[in-house]
């Protein structure tokens, strides 16, 4: 259903259309992780300029799907000095409404101001944003609107009660069953009567009379997304990594909306491994050839160490083989050419620690061959974890799936 935006008329072809709109239709642009220059010199993250910006805006305003069909008229017969106008405008309001961050371009004695340099930066807003767009757009097609917190088998003391009841132990909620407290004042004070002939008035509450209400125990989770940010990622005429992107973003906006108790960690690996804050997840490009799993791994598990959570895992998605080794002395081994033995038994061993730390791994993998398929299903087995083997245009649904049904039960 589309959607209708009222706005009072005020003649500017800027106002005729909201900003969200606009940050969805620039959502590939803003999210680029270099697939159109897939041979470019690497860079850890997308360093965007304000001239790229505006060109990004011409096309979208130039595509018919932001304006009416009596703005869209109006638009058409503008000259090239009013669009640039009009471009200016809108950069401006993106500004002012804190979806941008834009630098200024450098000034200084003998140099005019380079605006076509001038690089900006995409706010936790606008990220927030498109975090919500791309959830929206994974959980459609599974006609899934709202998730509760992680439901398990055990009970606890709570505010949302599940009708049942105990005795009050330190520490618990002191969400008193009233009528349970009560009776068992009841019973004692009215043995008492019994006994010594006599009414006690005003009844005295002991502590072992103190009864609460219970609720279901909801656990709380750690998740770090580990993300393949090798060269494969963008290469063979397929770009793997923007909807990658896509997906942990949703995750992120999930789990920050609807289990406030978890946390969410990224780290990126490729010929090394590195953590990245997820507020930077958009600027976040591919980088060098090669695939150090296990470096990932390792980096991985320090940061779950850190946390207090009742379930620990990893989510990883991948496309290629592990290629690349950290080696004692620091060193990277590269070996590009089918499974290298010390490779992959380095990052068995690796899958075996995590084991032995409860840390459950969730591989989803974006390629098919027969050796990769048996080495993540070998992953997967160490760990008890699950194994995907999707695509690009349905890796969404496939983890957002995985994710809300493992932890709508209790793993033993």
């Amino acid at each position: 259903m589309k959607r209708v935006r009222y706005t009072k008329f005020t003649g500017d072809l800027s106002s005729s259309f909201g900003l969200e709109d606009l940050i969805d239709a620039l959502s590939d642009f803003l999210l680029d992780s270099g697939f159109n220059d897939p041979y470019s010199q690497f860079s850890e993250f997308n360093e965007q300029t304000l001239e790229n910006l505006r060109d990004a805006v011409r096309q979208a305003l130039e595509s018919g799907e932001l304006f009416d069909e009596e703005a869209q008229e109006k638009f058409d017969e503008l000259s090239e000095e009013q669009v640039e106008e009009l471009i200016d405008r809108i950069v401006a309001k993106m500004q002012e409404q804190n979806f941008i961050n834009a630098e200024q371009p450098q000034t200084g004695q003998g140099m005019a101001g380079n605006a076509e340099n001038a690089r900006f930066e995409v706010t936790d807003k606008a990220m927030d944003f498109l975090g919500y767009k791309a959830l929206r757009d994974l959980l459609g097609p599974l006609g899934k609107s709202n998730f509760g917190r992680h439901d398990t088998r055990h009970e606890a003391a709570g505010v949302e009660i599940n009708g049942s009841t105990k005795l009050y132990e330190f520490g618990d909620t002191l969400n008193l069953d009233i009528t349970a407290t009560l009776s068992s004042v009841f019973a004692r004070e009215g043995i008492q009567s019994a006994v010594e002939g006599e009414e006690r008035v005003p009844l005295s509450i002991g502590y072992s009379d103190l009864y609460v209400h219970q609720s279901d125990y909801q656990s709380s989770c750690a998740t770090v997304v580990l993300l393949d940010c090798s060269h494969s990622m963008i290469l063979y005429g397929e770009d793997r990594f923007t909807p990658a992107k896509r997906v942990a973003m949703a995750l992120s906006h999930l789990i920050r909306t609807q289990f406030p108790g978890d946390t969410l960690n990224l780290v990126l690996f490729h010929d090394s491994a590195e953590e990245v804050p997820v507020s930077q997840l958009s600027r976040v490009r591919v980088g060098p050839h090669y695939t150090n799993t296990r470096e990932g791994l390792r980096l991985a598990q320090r940061i779950l160490a850190r946390q207090n959570k009742d379930m620990k895992q990893i989510v990883m998605i991948t496309d290629g083989k592990p290629s690349a080794l950290t080696l004692a002395d620091g060193r990277i081994y590269k070996n590009a050419f089918g499974l290298d033995p010390l490779v992959i038994s380095e990052t068995l061993e690796e899958v075996s620690r995590c084991k032995r730390s409860g840390i459950m791994i969730n591989t989803f993998m974006l390629a098919q061959e027969y050796s990769l398929v048996q080495f993540v299903q070998q992953v997967s087995a160490m760990c008890r974890g699950k194994a995907y083997f999707t695509t690009p245009q349905t890796l969404g649904n496939y983890l957002l799936m995985d994710f809300m049904s493992r932890r709508m039960k209790t793993i033993h």
